[in-house]
């Protein structure tokens, strides 16, 4: 399953009433590479995990047994569902041990592309518990072809326990001309004064053995055929552990249709997608002439290569593809103001809202804790809401590094960016806050079933604090 092209749901599945899945995880080396092997874990013995898909409004069914040795659990990303089937180990349900077996059934809710992964906080996702889940939506735009493209990396383990204990001698891996390259740039005399290291060393930082899509280096990667006039959908999930993507096809633009599987008030074209941890964008690309081109994920490490698989028209197999510049300098990439707009000030609203305010810190070299105000896991913050309630959370990332935040069991409304109103606020269900002062407004109505619902950082290191 190097790229997943995604055939349309036969009429006997869109009219079944229960559509009936089995996860089993287990141990796997898993070599995406030459010279890569990596001691793995994987549903189905595949990296990622099998594509799960329903048609909005069918029930789920998943039979989920465990034959690794740590705790798990499987979260259903961006659902609203039953708290008690959120999947979360020592909060929403007991951890799932070798040899037991979990039944979670559900109708998934919205629609969009979700995924699902491992969330027991043993580092399951970190070694490849994770998969693409696709609720469709009969009322989307058609396309000729669909793909799925599912964008992760394979850790030197040892710089992972590095980084858990805030010591790890990776650098930065940013792409040149990108928000991040400048920031750290801009940033680099203050950082080094609060605890950073030289040579741009964050104590974080993981380092990678090799970079993927659907489970395969390029270019081992399948080649996609497509024809000229074709109208194709994209799928684009970064399960990535800690690193921002920009993903680009060569010699096309990308129409961007929905944010984290629901569907923008106003689509965008752009040359690149920028895709935090956890993030998904649907795009379509018309093809807009014959030739072979690379879809590429952007990197800052000399495995930047890796990322990527070729588009190719009929007539054109085997040609050398035009491929993108390693660089975004002068390039036209999604941002969250982009896709809002701006707007002078906060939308109102007329709902009885409870208002939270929470500011991101923690991070110091040497240190494991992350913390929001000024606590770390498990006695951070609790925000109590009433069921029914408008809920606006405000946060400001004071650290050095941004952060991908989740909130588990609704989708909110992302309102303001670093300062700026959005006049279409984006619904969503993760969205980076830029390190340094950057800061997020999220409005939800706090609808979803009574229960402890999660808030937090998506950057799998962060998650150990």
């Amino acid at each position: 399953m190097a790229v997943a092209t995604l055939p349309a749901l036969t009429r006997r599945a869109q009219a079944a009433d229960v559509v009936e899945y089995r996860l089993t995880s287990a141990p796997r080396v898993f070599s995406p590479a030459p010279g890569v092997r990596f001691a793995a874990l994987a549903f189905n013995g595949m990296i990622p995990g099998p594509l799960l898909r329903v048609t909005y409004g069918q029930r789920v069914r998943i039979r989920y047994r465990s034959h690794v040795e740590i705790p798990t659990s499987v979260h259903w990303h961006g659902m609203i569902l039953p708290n008690d089937m959120d999947g979360v180990a020592y909060i929403t349900q007991a951890p799932v041990l070798e040899g037991e077996e979990f039944v979670y059934e559900f109708t998934p809710s919205p629609p969009g592309t979700r995924w699902y992964h491992d969330h027991a906080f043993h580092m399951g996702i970190v070694r490849g518990l994770f998969g693409m889940f696709i609720v469709d939506d009969p009322s989307d735009p058609p396309a000729e072809r669909e793909f799925a493209f599912v964008f992760h990396d394979v850790p030197r383990w040892s710089s992972v326990v590095a980084a858990i204990g805030g010591v790890s001698a990776a650098p930065m891996a940013t792409v040149p001309g990108s928000p991040e390259a400048r920031e750290q740039m801009s940033s680099m005399p203050a950082m080094a004064g609060s605890g950073m290291t030289s040579a741009g060393r964050m104590g974080d930082e993981v380092a990678y053995i090799a970079h993927c899509i659907n489970g395969a280096s390029f270019p081992r990667t399948n080649a996609l055929r497509v024809r000229v006039g074709d109208r194709i959908r994209l799928r684009v999930l970064n399960a990535s552990p800690t690193q921002t993507r920009y993903v680009r096809l060569a010699g096309h633009r990308l129409l961007v249709t929905h944010a984290d599987g629901n569907r923008l008030a106003q689509s965008l074209e752009v040359d690149a997608l920028r895709i935090g941890v956890g993030e998904r964008y649907d795009a379509y690309v018309e093809v807009n002439r014959p030739g072979a081109f690379l879809l590429q994920g952007l990197t800052g490490d000399t495995l930047a290569d890796e990322q990527a698989a070729i588009v190719y028209t009929e007539g054109a197999e085997g040609r050398a593809p035009e491929r993108v510049s390693a660089t975004l300098e002068g390039v036209d990439y999604f941002t969250y103001e982009r896709a809002g707009g701006e707007v002078g000030s906060a939308p109102p609203s007329g709902l009885e809202s409870f208002r939270h305010s929470l500011t991101l810190g923690g991070g110091a070299w040497g240190s494991r804790q992350w913390t929001i105000n000024d606590a770390a896991w498990p006695n951070t913050p609790k925000l109590f809401v009433r069921r029914g309630s408008e809920v606006t959370v405000h946060l400001t990332n004071r650290t050095d590094m941004d952060h991908p935040m989740h909130l588990h069991g609704h989708a909110f409304e992302l309102i303001e960016t670093n300062g700026t109103w959005l006049a279409r606020p984006l619904r969503k269900d993760v969205s980076l806050v830029r390190a340094n002062g950057g800061t997020t407004t999220w409005r939800f109505l706090a609808d979803a079933p009574p229960g402890r619902w999660l808030l937090h950082c998506h950057n799998d290191i962060h998650m150990t604090g």
